[in-house]
């Protein structure tokens, strides 16, 4: 909550001319946690922005007077001030009700037409159309989306804000059509403002530098992203792309600021090594899979020479689900050779020696016997995670994993050490994976996973399941 707090500071300023021109500055006085006595103030402004009287100018005076308002409150006002919107700016029953009656009662196909468009108004909540008046504001659309991540958060004390948020959510979702979207190649001359918030944003391999952040735009490298109309300068989900010889199986490798500069028309391979979403109020409307096939029909277009495009993505869930199914006492993960191989390797005797032992040691990647007794059960287990582990039907519970295979991408190949940073240990015992996307099978394999569930998998992966 702090970070959204500081991120919308900046937007006090775009408004502040056109809330200075309100009829009310009673707004401006409010008390941070906004009491009871209060209440009325901000009850009487959102109905004024309804009532939308004196024109457009006025319109936008008002509706900036109350974003500004809700900006200058702390979380307790905030929640108080979003359960007005949702109390006295719900659906009108009354209306709802006659509209039904009418149009259940319609005896031809013209007056049914007219009851269902009557019908379609009266179900619509009313803070609705006070929410779309912020599209007209600099900035208004940059703040519906943060106000969806800030109601998202809070609905989790106050569950009530859950209709609020779904609200945003249609909203958002009718404005960030793809259609509406624009990619843009970003370079070391795009503007530092829009750099400045890829750093911010970066969410799989943190950029910790600018020289790191330069050595990710140089020749040999490509970013996209997807901007909206409205949020011109504000990212909305990004891919990071290297141009390689063969697949990429290691990540600092890839990231390695030292490395020489590979002419891209030598490079046979794309890699996505890093793909974020960087606003978390979109969560839930999905553009990302556009996001690759477009990068990969503008890469193809403009570069060729390339054969292959590939990923190198984290494996986020595994040491989770690895350490729920050691505690549920699964006797299917090793045999008995690794049982023998990991008690050794871990220098313990009965149950205190074996995996567990192993992989709470933190320097255990650096001990060669540990390290060569942990591989082939680690890379099995991970192969089953990936393939067999579900969150919903046939729904695979690794989140990237289902990314790319809705994608119509094959999971490849997975890589023995291929992040040994803090994050990647931790989460996937220091394992990536390749997912592989094959121009000429990506509808297929997209159909397939849709329709049925079908993983499409190497012959890599599926051996590394059986063991």
């Amino acid at each position: 909550m702090a970070d959204l707090l500081e991120k919308i500071k900046n937007w006090k300023f775009p408004w502040k001319e056109i809330a200075m021109g309100g009829e009310d500055d009673n707004l401006t006085q409010l008390a941070p946690d906004l009491p009871d006595s209060q209440q009325a103030l901000v009850r009487k402004q959102m109905q004024t922005c309804l009532e939308a009287k004196g024109g457009e100018v006025s319109a936008r005076s008002r509706a900036a007077q109350l974003g500004q308002a809700y900006l200058n409150l702390n979380e307790t006002g905030r929640i108080r001030f979003l359960n007005i919107l949702i109390d006295d700016f719900a659906t009108d029953q009354t209306r709802v009700d006659e509209a039904l009656k009418a149009y259940q009662s319609a005896q031809d196909a013209e007056t049914r037409q007219t009851g269902e468009n009557e019908l379609r108004r009266a179900l619509e909540p009313a803070r609705m159309k006070l929410l779309r008046q912020f599209n007209a504001l600099p900035q208004g659309v940059k703040f519906l989306v943060d106000l969806r991540a800030d109601v998202m958060k809070m609905s989790k004390k106050d569950s009530r804000l859950k209709v609020l948020e779904r609200d945003l959510k249609d909203l958002l979702i009718s404005w960030f059509d793809v259609g509406f979207l624009e990619l843009r190649r970003l370079t070391w001359s795009s503007p530092a403002s829009v750099l400045e918030k890829i750093t911010e944003y970066e969410a799989v391999h943190s950029i910790t530098s600018w020289n790191d952040l330069k050595n990710r735009l140089a020749r040999d490298r490509r970013l996209f992203a997807f901007f909206h109309p409205n949020m011109p300068d504000e990212p909305l989900i990004f891919v990071e792309v290297a141009l390689v010889n063969g697949m990429s199986d290691n990540v600092q490798e890839l990231l390695d600021e030292d490395a020489p500069l590979l002419d891209p028309e030598e490079a046979d391979t794309a890699i996505f090594y890093s793909i974020s979403n960087a606003q978390a109020g979109l969560a839930g409307i999905s553009f990302g899979n556009f996001l690759i096939k477009k990068v990969v029909a503008h890469i193809s277009k403009d570069m060729p020479n390339l054969k292959n495009f590939a990923t190198l993505s984290p494996i986020p869930g595994f040491t989770k689900w690895l350490d729920q199914t050691l505690a549920e006492g699964d006797s299917t993960l090793l045999n008995p050779k690794e049982r023998n191989a990991l008690k050794k390797a871990s220098g313990q005797k009965g149950p205190k020696g074996g995996l567990k032992h192993l992989l709470e040691t933190a320097s255990w990647k650096d001990d060669p016997q540990a390290a060569d007794a942990l591989k082939e059960p680690l890379m099995r287990l991970c192969a089953r995670y990936l393939m067999d582990a579900k969150r919903k039907g046939t729904r695979p519970l690794d989140p990237v994993a289902h990314f790319h295979l809705s994608n119509g991408a094959r999971m490849e190949r997975i890589n023995w050490m291929g992040d040994i940073s803090k994050k990647g240990m931790a989460q996937s015992a220091g394992m990536m994976i390749n997912y592989l996307y094959k121009l000429k099978d990506i509808e297929k394999n997209h159909e397939l996973y849709s329709l049925d569930g079908k993983i499409s998998a190497s012959s890599q992966v599926k051996a590394l399941k059986k063991g």
